[in-house]
């Protein structure tokens, strides 16, 4: 009885346990909460607000209410904004397959929807390793010669006296840079060709996208159309003469997937013009704001002016061009291109969009709400900048903590010409301080944003030759 009565015990204490333990498993989990911050008006959220003032006033004002993580909702979208390095970290690296990139449809139709950076998983790894590949190290040392006899081509006017636009000079040149690195040497006619059409499309790019006839969206879209003539043309004359070249076109053509299938040829057009606008405009305004740090600060200029000119005097001597060994040990110049990069910040955040609902710091991304590392907020920031707003490009002596400088971005998004970039400045550079002397027109100071930062109007200078004996 004894032994029954105590069976009979355990079975209830069993099922009061299972009891107690599926009623705690019923009970909904809390759901993490929203970052604190603004929506704005309906629909328009706070894109009013963003564009009707200094961008760095409008996400620094809102760092400063809400803290790091903050929401908001700007170009349609209800948007996370995140402004520490471990969050980014987390958004482009260790948790990037929870965030995919993300651009406006009217964007991706003028540059194309098979270029690289519209694209995740297989696709998107294949196209990194080709565009990679043709931009890594030893691929661009055999470029230094060709991009100093465009940085010689391009300023050549430079000296006539006449006030120029900095911007629009540079652009020229990083376009050419571009068409180097993509076609290698390029027939002049269709160079031009490139360039005017790429030259409407780049200025519908950040229009209004409507399709109406003399808009410069429309514009553009036809530009884009007589692109795609081009490039199949040149393409076509690749193939029919075989020719084998190392520049990016070559990798695009001759790469083959485990199917062995090659790449089409709109998925090839769509790459180049990717490439294309991610060369010209974000290197152009590195090159100016360095323009005018150097001008701002003429020891500086002296220091970096000296360290060229050393390299001219050998070259001289030794009757032979720059070569890709002096481009790599100009630690004065280096510095300078580093802290231009953080100091301008001209990718001052990127688009993701969350896949799924993510949970981070305690706070809910829904799925389907963009994300926005803030890459300028990091980069001004006195914790891992000292006086952040001063140009000081000594602080590089150290490297930055990890996280804490991400000018090309980060993860398996960041950008794969960033070794190029940083030679064409450096040649630049160089070309600029052993040849030239120059003044800024006019006192008026600020940034204009369309979209990538740079010196007001452009940068208006003049600029003369200096008749330097080494």
């Amino acid at each position: 009885m004894v032994i029954t009565l105590l069976y009979v015990l355990i079975f209830l204490l069993t099922l009061l346990l299972f009891h107690l333990v599926k009623m705690r498993s019923e009970v909904p989990r809390k759901r993490a909460k929203l970052p604190p911050g603004s929506m704005g008006w309906p629909y328009i959220g706070e894109t009013l607000q963003l564009y009707s003032q200094d961008p760095n006033t409008f996400f620094a004002s809102k760092q400063q209410r809400y803290g790091e993580i903050f929401k908001t909702h700007i170009l349609g979208y209800p948007c996370v904004m995140l402004a520490r390095p471990e969050a980014a970290k987390f958004v482009l690296v260790t948790q990037a397959h929870l965030f995919k990139p993300t651009y406006p449809k009217s964007k991706e139709r003028l540059i194309g929807p098979s270029a690289l950076f519209f694209n995740q998983g297989d696709y998107h790894i294949r196209l990194r390793k080709l565009v990679q590949g043709s931009l890594s190290l030893d691929a661009i040392r055999n470029l230094v010669a060709d991009i100093e006899a465009v940085a010689v081509s391009a300023s050549s006017s430079w000296s006539s006296g006449q006030m120029i636009n900095t911007f629009h000079e540079m652009k020229k040149y990083s376009f050419e840079v571009g068409i180097l690195a993509i076609f290698g040497h390029l027939e002049a006619c269709l160079r031009e060709e490139l360039k005017n059409n790429y030259s409407i499309v780049d200025k519908g790019y950040n229009s209004l996208p409507t399709n109406i006839p003399g808009t410069p969206y429309k514009k553009a879209l036809l530009a884009r159309e007589k692109l795609s003539k081009i490039l199949s043309d040149i393409v076509s004359e690749r193939k029919e003469k075989k020719l084998v070249e190392n520049d990016l076109l070559g990798c695009l053509l001759n790469s083959k997937d485990d199917k062995g299938e090659v790449l089409r040829d709109d998925q090839i057009a769509d790459n180049i013009i990717g490439v294309l606008f991610a060369a010209q405009d974000t290197t152009a305004s590195v090159m100016t704001w360095i323009v005018k740090y150097l001008h701002d600060e003429p020891k500086l200029l002296e220091a970096v002016k000296a360290e060229q000119m050393e390299i001219r005097r050998l070259n001289e001597e030794n009757n032979q061009p720059l070569t890709w060994r002096q481009t790599r040990n100009m630690p004065i110049s280096y510095k300078v291109v580093l802290e231009s990069l953080r100091m301008a910040s001209i990718i001052s955040f990127t688009f993701r969009e969350a896949v799924a609902d993510v949970e981070y710091k305690g706070y809910l991304i829904p799925k389907g709400w963009k994300v926005m590392p803030l890459f300028r907020n990091i980069h001004h920031n006195p914790e891992f900048f000292t006086d952040p707003q001063k140009f000081d490009p000594s602080r590089f002596e150290v490297a930055p903590k990890p996280n804490t400088f991400m000018p090309f971005g980060s993860g398996i998004h960041a950008c794969p010409g960033n070794e190029l970039a940083k030679l064409e400045i450096l040649i630049m550079v160089h070309h600029l301080v052993t040849n030239f002397g120059w003044e800024i027109v006019g006192s008026e100071s600020g940034i204009q944003y369309g979209p990538f930062p740079v010196p007001r109007n452009g940068l208006p200078a003049r600029f003369w030759r200096e008749s330097i004996t080494c």
